[in-house]
C-alpha cells in the first residue's frame, strides 16, 4: 500500500509553486532566481557553522552521560515525562537528552539546545521500529520544541533595551503566558493526531531496559578512574573563585536586585560558561576521562552537520523564494482586514507568518519595528510573538534531517497548531496587558 505524502511535502511544494507564479505576475523573476541561489548558499553556510557548536555540546553531553547525569536527571522528572512519552523507557538516554534540551530552551540557551535536541532525536531513532518514519515520541518532542517553552526571552529584551524602551522586560509575563498556551495546545494536538495517524507498533519498553544497544548505553561506563585528592581540592578552589566572582559582580552592580534587561543579559552570559564547567566537573568527579570522552562525542557533530545540509537547503530555498516573490506581502494584504478587526495590525500578522519560516528574518523584522517605536503596542506585540514562538520549519528540517526522517507524519500539523495558539495568545494578551 502506498503511503500518502506528508504535510511538509505539500507545504514545501506549494511554497515553491506559489512563489514562481507570484513572481511571474509581480515581475520579480530575477529576484526569485537570485533568492533561490542565495538561500541555498546560506543554508550550507549555516550548516557548516553548526559543526563547531554541535561538536562541543555533543562532546559535553557524552561526558555528562558517561558520568550518569542523564539517569539522575531522568529520575527527578520521571513522573511527568513518563506520562508524556509512554513509548520511551524512563531510563533510556533519549529521556534525559529531551529533558536537557527543554531545560536549555527554557533558559534561552539556543546554542546548547540544538545539539541536545539532535542528541535526543538520535536516541529516539534507536527506539523506532521503522527507520525513516517519525514515531509518536519524535512528533511530540518536536511539537514541544517548536512551541518554544521560553522562560527568559533575553534576546528580545536586549533589543528593546537598546532601542530605548521605558520598560524592556515588560514583555516577560505576556511572553510566558503565550508560550505556555502554545506548548499546551501543541501537546494536545500531538496526542490527538497520534491517535488518528497510526504508527508502527513499538516493542515492549522492557526490552530496552534489559537488552540491546540501548541497554549498553544506559549501563555504567567501563573506563572510570577515581579523581585524586589534589584534583578534588583544585576543583573546589576553582568553584570557590567562580562563586566569589559572581558575588562580587552582584555586589558591585548599581541595582543588584533590579529586574532589568542589563541584569538578565548579564545572567545569560554567565549561564553557558557555568553550564560547560559544571558538566565537565561533574564528569571528572564521577571518574570520567573528560578529555577523551569529549573528543569521542565531538566526532558525532561533524557527521550530523553534514547530514542535515540537504534538508536545510530545501527549506531555505522555499522560504527565500516565497519572500522574494512578494507572495508574503500579498498574503498579509489579503488577511489584514480580518486580523485588524481583532486588534492585530498588519505588521504583527507579517511577523506571525514570518516567524515559523525564518528566525533571522523575523528577528530583523522585529528589531526594525522596535527601533521605530519601542514603547508602542505593535512593538510589544511583535516582541511577544518573537519571544514565545520558534522557527518551526527550520527545527523540523534540522532535527529530522539529523536522523534521515522523511515521513514526518503529524509533526508539522501539531507544531503549527502550537504556533497558531501562541500567536493568538500573544495578540490577546498584548491587547489586554498594554
Amino acid at each position: 500500500m502506498k503511503q500518502k505524502a506528508s504535510v511538509i511535502n505539500i507545504i514545501w511544494l506549494s511554497m515553491i509553486v506559489l512563489a514562481t507564479v507570484t513572481a511571474a505576475y509581480t515581475n520579480r523573476m530575477d529576484a526569485l532566481t537570485k533568492a533561490s541561489f542565495e538561500s541555498a548558499k546560506d543554508a550550507v553556510v549555516l550548516a557548516i557553522g553548526l559543526i563547531g557548536p554541535m561538536a562541543l555540546w555533543l562532546g559535553i553531553m557524552k561526558v555528562a552521560e558517561a558520568g550518569g547525569l542523564m539517569r539522575i536527571v531522568a529520575r527527578k522528572v520521571r513522573p511527568l515525562m513518563v506520562r508524556l512519552f509512554p513509548d520511551v523507557p524512563h531510563d533510556h538516554p533519549a529521556m534525559s537528552a529531551m529533558i536537557m534540551n527543554m531545560a536549555a530552551n527554557a533558559l534561552g540557551l539556543g546554542n546548547a539546545a540544538t545539539p541536545m535536541g539532535i542528541k535526543a532525536m538520535q536516541e529516539l531513532e534507536k527506539l523506532a521500529p521503522e527507520k525513516g518514519t517519525a514515531t509518536n515520541a519524535m512528533c511530540l518532542f518536536l511539537a514541544i520544541n517548536t512551541s518554544s517553552v521560553t522562560l527568559l526571552p533575553l534576546g528580545v529584551i536586549t533589543i528593546r533595551a537598546a532601542a530605548g524602551a521605558v520598560s524592556p522586560a515588560a514583555i516577560f509575563i505576556p511572553s510566558l503566558i503565550a508560550t505556555t498556551c502554545s506548548t499546551i495546545v501543541a501537546i494536545i494536538a500531538a496526542k490527538m493526531l497520534a491517535r488518528k495517524n497510526s504508527a508502527p507498533e513499538l516493542p515492549s519498553p522492557a526490552v530496552y531496559e534489559t537488552t540491546g544497544p540501548e541497554a549498553e548505553t544506559c549501563a555504567e561506563p567501563e573506563e572510570l578512574y577515581p579523581p585524586s585528592t589534589t584534583g578534588k581540592w583544585f576543583i573546589g578552589l576553582l568553584v570557590a573563585i567562580f562563586a566569589g566572582g559572581a558575588v562580587y559582580q552582584l555586589s558591585s552592580a548599581a541595582e543588584p536586585l533590579a529586574f532589568s534587561a542589563a541584569s538578565l543579559n548579564s545572567l545569560s552570559s554567565w549561564l553557558i560558561p557555568a553550564l560547560i564547567s559544571g558538566l565537565l566537573i561533574f564528569g571528572y568527579l564521577r571518574g570520567v576521562r573528560v578529555y577523551e570522552t569529549l573528543t569521542d562525542g565531538a566526532k558525532e557533530g561533524f557527521t550530523t552537520a553534514m547530514r542535515i545540509i540537504p534538508f536545510m537547503v530545501a527549506i531555505f530555498v522555499a522560504i527565500g523564494m516565497f519572500r522574494a516573490s512578494g507572495a508574503m506581502d500579498i498574503l498579509v494584504a489579503v488577511l489584514s482586514p480580518l486580523t485588524s478587526a481583532v486588534g492585530m495590525p498588519a505588521e504583527a500578522l507579517a511577523m506571525g507568518l514570518l516567524r515559523p519560516l525564518s528566525g533571522s528574518g523575523s528577528f530583523a523584522f522585529m528589531s526594525e519595528i522596535i527601533n521605530q517605536a519601542p514603547d508602542s503596542l505593535l512593538s510589544a506585540m511583535v516582541s511577544v510573538i518573537q519571544g514565545s514562538s520558534e522557527t518551526t520549519l527550520y527545527v523540523l528540517a534540522v532535527y529530522f534531517g539529523a536522523i534521515g526522517i522523511r515521513r514526518t507524519r503529524h509533526a508539522l500539523p501539531a507544531a503549527l497548531c502550537g504556533e497558531t495558539a501562541g500567536l493568538i495568545a500573544a495578540v490577546t494578551v498584548c491587547n489586554l496587558w498594554f
